[in-house]
């Protein structure tokens, strides 16, 4: 049971209070003053302890700047709001860390050791399973077996879950949420990357068909091209993934106005809301970095390609957690948020490119924190997959490349990029990230911590139960008993909470798979043409749990089977009509028990009595009375003639 609403405010106003003595800054004084540039104002001891709050959480916000380390942060800052200035949202976190990002190599000599530089798919992972892997592995371990991540784990606890992000929905940090591939680049059914992934293959499929089957209740971002392919296999093979996407219940929304529409987010209506083929364009125009810096300092742009404010990163978080809080549920809800082109544009050496989407991560930390402090009951947390390659310097050398940038308090600020050549993709980098977070179970990023860690910090906070078997092991089927042969009739399953597809399984043969919504499912199933008894069965395709229900198929208007009908068609005998007395009928009379195959399940047991074996006995009976009685007769007659 979630806290009373009093009680909820009530924290939600201490550790809104605290976290404002902790960010609180100093007067304001000239930076050239003594402690003039201080951000703090006296001890903050009691302000920390009070923002460290025990969990459990209701819900939980995770937001990723993709690429975002220390330096990025500060380069947005300082020219966004000034060297003294404060981030809205991920400088009012209250309580901080940072977290180690290696990912492992695989094969060759190197395998299982440490890959000091990750990619996000391997970042991503970490966080998302708690299991290191392989750069380019989506939610699989260095032997390629899916792991349970924090989305599926939470819905299976019947949690709303929410996955947004300024990237194509394909891309490396929104996937690991809901897919499970060895190449993070198997984004679509035609995708030629998808190997032993692909559904035609065997596998799971793309990742844009694992989404669908992962089935969150909000899926915000870009990738509309990938979900234009059409499926190659399957029971939705010749269809596009849009077309599928809506054969399943899913509310398809392409722009704000649509979005804006939405009144509901849950199982039996989620939301694909895909706004742009591919990546959203940035906030600020792209600016190029030139060897050894510009001459003239530089101011960014906004872009005129930057979809309308409605569908900014703040907008959007706020929509999906409008849409997935409930305060009448039992359950709260899991959100994924993620600011992706920072790391992108740090690719591009595009500092006015990778500044913008900073704020705009910025600006959807606000948007959490605000919901957060007004809960009570939410932890938010703030980090990075990994780090990057641009550098605050004193100038740009000649041999690389970089930009002079205006800040807005009229200062120079140089930043370069030294990891590639001009031209080519700069690097990610290994240093540790920052990671910081408010709510209940925050403190738990306080100190150095792994990236896998913070999987278990979420776990914990919202105390899931990760065995999905036991969360399907009070499954149950309803099925009639009897049906008309060849009648259409309903199946309905229960308690299958740990799975999210089931298949629908006649005289074991697969029919169809079937969406698990909030731990139900509801299918139809046409009866055998020929009476006799079936079973049905609903087998969980996560866990294997199997229920199962015997049917029998009966001819209309009759308790029996044809064969049993065929059998009282046949000419009666002479006498009461219930046989002929000799022994070829008194044969046939026991053929129809024999023959009808009713036995097992829910109809088995005896066949009904008639009488017809009591009268047959008696005829028999009587016929060995009459033939004793003429040897006796015989034998008497001899014994005369002697």
């Amino acid at each position: 049971m979630h806290k009373t609403h009093a009680s909820r405010v009530g924290v939600a106003a201490a550790c809104a209070i605290a976290a404002m003595a902790l960010v609180a800054p100093a007067a304001q004084a000239a930076v050239t003053d003594h402690g003039g540039a201080a951000l703090r104002d006296g001890d903050h001891t009691a302000a920390v302890e009070a923002a460290i709050e025990a969990g459990p959480a209701r819900n939980v916000i995770l937001l990723i700047g993709d690429g975002m380390g220390d330096s990025e942060i500060t380069i947005a800052r300082n020219y966004e709001h000034g060297a003294g200035g404060r981030l809205e949202g991920i400088d009012n976190l209250p309580l901080r860390g940072a977290y180690t990002t290696y990912s492992l190599h695989r094969g060759g000599d190197q395998h299982g050791k440490p890959n000091y530089v990750p990619d996000s798919a391997a970042t991503g992972t970490a966080w998302a399973t708690g299991t290191k892997t392989f750069n380019g592995a989506i939610s699989v371990d260095l032997d390629s077996r899916p792991q349970d991540t924090i989305l599926e784990i939470a819905k299976a606890n019947g949690l709303r879950t929410g996955n947004v992000s300024t990237a194509e929905v394909q891309d490396a940090t929104p996937a690991v949420l809901a897919a499970h591939v060895d190449a993070r680049s198997c984004y679509g059914p035609e995708s030629s990357a998808c190997g032993s992934d692909a559904l035609e293959a065997g596998g799971l499929g793309s990742i844009s068909e694992q989404i669908l089957n992962t089935r969150p209740d909000l899926v915000l971002g870009g990738g509309s091209a990938s979900f234009e392919q059409t499926a190659r296999a399957g029971q939705w093979e010749g269809m596009t993934l849009f077309e599928q996407a809506e054969d399943r219940g899913y509310q398809v929304v392409r722009d704000g106005e649509e979005l804006a529409a939405v009144t509901k987010a849950n199982q039996e209506a989620p939301v694909l809301g895909l706004f742009t083929p591919g990546n959203f364009p940035t906030r600020f125009a792209e600016s190029i970095a030139v060897p050894g810096g510009d001459d003239t300092p530089i101011t960014c742009q906004q872009s005129p390609d930057r979809l309308s404010e409605d569908l900014s990163l703040g907008a959007l978080t706020s929509a999906a957690i409008e849409l997935l809080d409930d305060s009448s549920s039992e359950n709260g809800f899991f959100l994924q948020v993620e600011g992706a082109s920072i790391d992108k544009r740090n690719h591009s050496a595009d500092v006015c490119g990778q500044i913008g989407e900073t704020i705009d991560l910025d600006e959807a930390v606000a948007a959490a924190l605000e919901f957060a402090k007004a809960d009570g009951e939410t932890l938010v947390i703030v980090t990075a997959d990994h780090s990057h390659t641009s550098q605050i310097v004193g100038s740009v050398p000649q041999h690389t490349i970089g930009n002079k940038l205006l800040t807005n308090e009229g200062a120079i600020m140089n930043v370069a990029y030294g990891t590639s050549a001009a031209g080519s993709s700069q690097q990610h980098t290994g240093a540790q990230v920052p990671i910081a977070a408010y709510g209940p179970g925050a403190a738990n990023v306080v100190g150095l911590s792994d990236q896998t860690d913070t999987f278990f910090t979420m776990r914990n906070a919202l105390g899931l139960e990760t065995d999905f078997a036991a969360l399907s092991a009070a499954a149950s089927i309803d099925a009639p008993t009897q049906v008309k042969p060849q009648d259409e009739f309903e199946v309905k399953g229960s308690g299958l909470a740990g799975d999210r597809q089931v298949e629908l399984v006649v005289n074991g043969v697969s029919e169809r798979v079937l969406d698990v919504i909030d731990a139900k499912v509801v299918g139809s199933v046409v009866a055998p043409d020929e009476a006799g008894e079936f079973t049905v069965t609903l087998r969980g395709v996560q866990t294997s749990v199997e229920v199962s229900e015997d049917v029998l198929a009966l001819v209309e208007g009759t308790d029996q089977t044809p064969e049993d009908s065929e059998d009282a068609e046949e000419p009666e005998g002479p006498g009461d009509g219930q046989g002929s007395g000799d022994d070829d009928s008194v044969e046939d009379s026991k053929q129809p028990a024999e023959e009808a195959g009713v036995g097992g399940g829910v109809n088995a047991g005896a066949l009904p009595r008639t009488g017809a074996e009591i009268i047959s006995a008696g005829v028999i009976a009587v016929l060995f009375i009459a033939a004793g009685g003429g040897l006796y007769y015989l034998n008497r007659r001899k014994a005369v003639k002697n």
